[in-house]
Protein backbone atom coordinates (compact mmCIF):
# COMPACT_ATOMS: atom_id res chain seq x y z
CA UNK A 1 0.00 0.00 0.00
CA UNK A 2 1.30 3.25 -0.71
CA UNK A 3 1.38 6.22 2.29
CA UNK A 4 -1.33 8.47 1.56
CA UNK A 5 -0.64 10.84 4.11
CA UNK A 6 2.14 11.26 7.30
CA UNK A 7 -0.35 11.53 9.91
CA UNK A 8 2.27 12.55 12.44
CA UNK A 9 2.98 16.10 10.23
CA UNK A 10 -0.53 16.62 8.69
CA UNK A 11 -1.66 16.56 13.29
CA UNK A 12 1.20 17.02 15.11
CA UNK A 13 -0.82 17.76 18.11
CA UNK A 14 -3.40 14.48 17.75
CA UNK A 15 -0.24 12.57 17.45
CA UNK A 16 1.63 13.93 19.92
CA UNK A 17 -1.58 12.82 22.08
CA UNK A 18 -1.56 9.55 20.41
CA UNK A 19 2.00 9.57 21.82
CA UNK A 20 1.57 10.26 25.53
CA UNK A 21 -0.96 7.67 25.79
CA UNK A 22 1.37 5.12 24.26
CA UNK A 23 4.38 6.55 26.96
CA UNK A 24 2.23 6.24 29.67
CA UNK A 25 1.14 2.37 28.70
CA UNK A 26 4.56 1.68 27.88
CA UNK A 27 5.94 2.77 31.78
CA UNK A 28 2.58 1.40 33.28
CA UNK A 29 4.05 -1.39 34.90
CA UNK A 30 2.84 -4.67 32.84
CA UNK A 31 5.33 -6.69 31.53
CA UNK A 32 6.47 -4.91 27.84
CA UNK A 33 6.56 -8.92 26.75
CA UNK A 34 2.91 -8.79 27.17
CA UNK A 35 2.57 -5.83 25.90
CA UNK A 36 4.27 -7.04 22.59
CA UNK A 37 1.90 -10.14 22.49
CA UNK A 38 -1.49 -7.30 22.87
CA UNK A 39 -0.27 -4.82 20.22
CA UNK A 40 0.76 -8.45 17.85
CA UNK A 41 -2.96 -9.61 18.54
CA UNK A 42 -4.69 -6.42 18.21
CA UNK A 43 -2.85 -6.03 14.76
CA UNK A 44 -3.87 -9.59 14.08
CA UNK A 45 -7.31 -8.81 14.27
CA UNK A 46 -7.07 -5.71 12.55
CA UNK A 47 -5.11 -6.76 9.74
CA UNK A 48 -2.39 -3.73 10.23
CA UNK A 49 0.60 -5.22 8.36
CA UNK A 50 2.67 -1.84 8.96
CA UNK A 51 2.07 -3.07 13.10
CA UNK A 52 2.68 -6.67 12.95
CA UNK A 53 5.67 -5.86 11.27
CA UNK A 54 6.81 -3.54 13.87
CA UNK A 55 5.43 -5.21 17.11
CA UNK A 56 6.75 -8.92 15.81
CA UNK A 57 10.36 -7.83 15.27
CA UNK A 58 9.83 -5.80 18.59
CA UNK A 59 8.91 -8.81 20.00
CA UNK A 60 11.55 -10.79 19.01
CA UNK A 61 14.09 -8.04 19.70
CA UNK A 62 12.80 -8.29 23.18
CA UNK A 63 13.47 -12.51 23.53
CA UNK A 64 10.15 -13.38 22.49
CA UNK A 65 10.56 -16.68 20.60
CA UNK A 66 9.40 -17.67 16.76
CA UNK A 67 7.19 -20.40 18.24
CA UNK A 68 4.89 -17.68 20.23
CA UNK A 69 4.40 -15.46 17.58
CA UNK A 70 4.01 -17.95 14.72
CA UNK A 71 1.27 -19.41 17.18
CA UNK A 72 -0.49 -16.11 18.51
CA UNK A 73 -3.36 -16.36 16.58
CA UNK A 74 -4.27 -19.71 17.93
CA UNK A 75 -3.64 -19.26 21.26
CA UNK A 76 -6.12 -21.19 22.11
CA UNK A 77 -4.82 -24.28 21.10
CA UNK A 78 -1.36 -23.92 22.28
CA UNK A 79 0.48 -25.06 25.77
CA UNK A 80 2.85 -21.84 24.74
CA UNK A 81 1.21 -18.81 26.85
CA UNK A 82 0.65 -18.79 30.40
CA UNK A 83 -2.41 -18.20 32.27
CA UNK A 84 -1.91 -14.36 32.86
CA UNK A 85 -1.19 -13.98 28.88
CA UNK A 86 -3.99 -16.00 28.36
CA UNK A 87 -6.25 -13.73 30.14
CA UNK A 88 -4.83 -10.83 28.34
CA UNK A 89 -5.18 -11.77 25.11
CA UNK A 90 -8.81 -13.24 25.64
CA UNK A 91 -9.50 -9.32 27.11
CA UNK A 92 -7.64 -8.06 23.84
CA UNK A 93 -9.91 -10.09 21.18
CA UNK A 94 -12.71 -9.44 23.30
CA UNK A 95 -12.49 -5.35 23.13
CA UNK A 96 -10.61 -4.73 20.03
CA UNK A 97 -14.17 -6.33 18.44
CA UNK A 98 -16.12 -4.56 21.25
CA UNK A 99 -19.34 -3.86 18.49
CA UNK A 100 -19.04 -7.60 18.28
CA UNK A 101 -18.58 -9.44 21.21
CA UNK A 102 -20.17 -8.64 24.42
CA UNK A 103 -17.45 -8.15 27.24
CA UNK A 104 -19.17 -11.01 29.77
CA UNK A 105 -18.86 -11.22 33.89
CA UNK A 106 -16.63 -14.71 33.25
CA UNK A 107 -13.69 -13.10 30.96
CA UNK A 108 -14.19 -10.09 33.71
CA UNK A 109 -13.59 -12.22 36.42
CA UNK A 110 -10.73 -13.94 34.67
CA UNK A 111 -8.85 -10.99 33.62
CA UNK A 112 -9.06 -10.11 37.45
CA UNK A 113 -7.40 -13.36 38.53
CA UNK A 114 -4.78 -12.13 36.77
CA UNK A 115 -4.88 -8.40 37.09
CA UNK A 116 -5.34 -5.89 39.42
CA UNK A 117 -7.53 -3.22 39.19
CA UNK A 118 -4.86 -0.91 37.92
CA UNK A 119 -3.28 -3.12 35.54
CA UNK A 120 -6.79 -3.92 33.88
CA UNK A 121 -7.50 -0.61 33.20
CA UNK A 122 -3.90 -0.01 31.94
CA UNK A 123 -4.02 -3.44 29.84
CA UNK A 124 -7.27 -2.10 28.70
CA UNK A 125 -5.70 1.39 27.88
CA UNK A 126 -3.12 -0.63 25.90
CA UNK A 127 -5.33 -2.60 24.14
CA UNK A 128 -7.26 0.95 23.22
CA UNK A 129 -4.02 2.61 21.87
CA UNK A 130 -2.71 -0.23 19.43
CA UNK A 131 -6.25 0.03 18.24
CA UNK A 132 -6.06 3.55 17.34
CA UNK A 133 -2.94 3.10 16.03
CA UNK A 134 -3.95 0.38 13.50
CA UNK A 135 -6.47 2.57 12.47
CA UNK A 136 -3.93 5.12 12.02
CA UNK A 137 -1.58 3.53 9.98
CA UNK A 138 -4.46 1.64 7.98
CA UNK A 139 -6.17 4.97 7.45
CA UNK A 140 -3.49 6.17 5.65
CA UNK A 141 -1.73 3.46 4.26
CA UNK A 142 1.76 3.32 6.56
CA UNK A 143 4.34 1.95 4.55
CA UNK A 144 4.96 -1.50 5.90
CA UNK A 145 8.42 -2.13 6.81
CA UNK A 146 9.16 1.46 7.06
CA UNK A 147 9.28 1.31 10.64
CA UNK A 148 12.68 1.18 12.41
CA UNK A 149 13.95 0.69 15.98
CA UNK A 150 14.90 4.00 18.23
CA UNK A 151 17.77 3.49 20.46
CA UNK A 152 14.89 3.98 22.55
CA UNK A 153 13.46 0.72 21.60
CA UNK A 154 16.36 -1.22 21.84
CA UNK A 155 16.71 -0.68 25.49
CA UNK A 156 12.99 -1.10 26.30
CA UNK A 157 11.02 1.79 25.65
CA UNK A 158 8.57 2.14 23.16
CA UNK A 159 8.54 5.45 21.37
CA UNK A 160 6.75 4.72 18.20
Amino acid sequence: MQSRLEYRESSPEGFAAMRQLNSYVESCGIEHSLLELVKTRASQINGCAYCLDMHTRDARAAGETEQRLYMLSAWRETPFFSPRERAALAWTEVVTRISEYAVDDELYVELRQHFSEKEAVDLTLAVITINGWNRLAISFGSEVGSHRRSDATRQGVRTR
